[in-house]
């Protein structure tokens, strides 16, 4: 059978390296694609191939897009992973700011979902997963842009979804909650944003990267053909959908 290919944004650290890994764990070819070298995700990967660019740079996607099936020749998933989760009040949220997490969240996605369809259906099967958030259904007030783009992010994969199922290529949405990384430890999570999400969860505890990696697998399996347009919220019980 035909060696399965996998492309993960955002993989340098985080959520973005635990999924390359994994991905990588079950057999597949990994590629990385971030604004920073992967040395660390790389040491973790056999022959990981190592995509430095910018998600919003719509040449920099492309061209990273043909560094993949040169290598490759093929791709099979995508893991729309990479984002930005600033917080602050609305009232203090610049135009800059709404348009960046809008471009990194929401149009780099898009960017990287049309470079790569070509190659998914020359392949006659594939899967693209997109990284949403459980802050769209807990709507955190000091997060509007990031709650406004997850939300386009969940519309985009369905309607992606309605458009891609002829060609036996799936569209789904994973929302975590408030994961531990190493930028949430400095970020939202630092000051008791951690303990604030943890609170508003049945599961009593900080979600760690390695929640979401069965969840991953389940939506890229092979056998998870009919799963396509929904958002899996693997958010600790923060919300009943």
């Amino acid at each position: 059978m035909e060696t399965r290919t996998a492309l993960v944004t955002g993989a340098a650290q985080g959520l973005g390296q635990e999924f390359a890994v994994a991905l990588a764990g079950r057999g597949y070819r990994v590629a990385g694609l971030d604004l920073v070298p992967q040395g660390e995700t790389a040491g973790k990967v056999l022959d990981y191939l190592e995509l430095v660019a910018d998600v919003t740079d719509e040449e920099q996607v492309r061209a990273a897009l043909r560094h993949v099936t040169d290598a490759f020749g093929t791709l099979h998933v995508v893991v729309n992973n990479a984002g930005v989760y600033p917080a602050r009040p609305f009232e203090e949220t610049t135009a800059e700011d709404w348009r960046r997490v809008m471009r990194v969240n929401l149009e780099a996605p898009f960017l990287v979902t049309r470079a790569a369809l070509p190659h998914l259906k020359a392949a006659g099967w594939g899967r693209i997963v997109n990284i949403a958030s459980a802050a769209v259904f807990t709507a955190p007030p000091d997060m509007v842009p990031y709650v406004a783009s997850k939300t386009g992010l969940i519309g985009f994969t369905r309607a992606l979804a309605a458009a891609l199922g002829p060609y036996e290529i799936t569209v789904n949405a994973i929302a975590p909650s408030m994961v531990r990384t190493a930028t949430a430890e400095r970020t939202v999570g630092a000051d008791g944003g951690f303990d604030l999400v943890r609170s508003q969860q049945v599961v009593p505890r900080t979600q760690e990267t390695a929640d979401l990696v069965s969840t991953l697998l389940y939506v890229v399996d092979e056998g998870s053909g009919f799963l396509t347009g929904q958002t899996l919220n693997v958010s600790g019980g923060s919300a009943f959908l």
